[in-house]
């Protein structure tokens, strides 16, 4: 069977974040260190496909110097770190951290569920979780309109499985409860 260039490239970007989230995830593991996929990548674990090309991962801040140690180890050059969020680079390869400090985050790394992913088995975090830090994301930065399209497609997809008592007070913690009545109607 022929693939075309464009699908071979696909499958070696899948490849090559597979080998990054695996290398990054065994780090953080051989230092004791909890973490939850969130971004891009924890989309498909919540019947989301879309195209990313960074890690993103939920932390437990108390561990963060440990964290730093070991991508620093593992040639990644820190490119902003705050109490909130880190960002580290290696060549093109990007791993963004944020940490859990506060008590929903830490609530909602704590109730990361291990998933089979198509990366391997890796905790990755509620869809209402997910929904809230794009959420959060978005209430940041309004320009990060990628950030709305993902609730929107996890909402679409995951409606009738949602509690949406959690979902909603997301929304009402960022003053965005309108959004949610919006976005609700338009996938009826």
């Amino acid at each position: 069977m022929l693939r075309s260039r464009h699908t071979i490239d696909i499958m070696a970007a899948v490849s090559r974040l597979g080998r990054q989230i695996n290398e990054v995830t065994a780090a953080l593991g051989s230092i004791d260190a909890r973490f939850a996929l969130i971004g891009g990548l924890a989309l498909a674990s919540h019947n989301v496909i879309r195209a990313t090309q960074d890690v993103d991962l939920l932390v437990e801040l108390e561990q963060a110097d440990s964290i730093d140690a070991e991508l620093t180890r593992l040639g990644y050059r820190c490119l902003h770190r705050s109490e909130d969020a880190a960002n580290y680079l290696r060549n093109d390869e990007r791993v963004d951290l944020l940490y859990a400090h506060r008590p929903i985050a830490k609530r909602l790394l704590a109730g990361a569920r291990a998933l089979a992913t198509s990366l391997g088995d890796l905790r990755v975090i509620s869809t209402e979780g997910l929904i809230g830090f794009k959420l959060q994301g978005l209430a940041n930065d309004p320009r990060r309109t990628q950030d709305l399209e993902d609730i929107r497609a996890l909402l679409r997809a995951n409606r009738d499985r949602l509690d949406m008592g959690e979902v909603r007070e997301y929304f009402r913690l960022f003053d965005r409860e309108p959004l949610l009545d919006d976005l609700l109607q338009a996938i009826k």
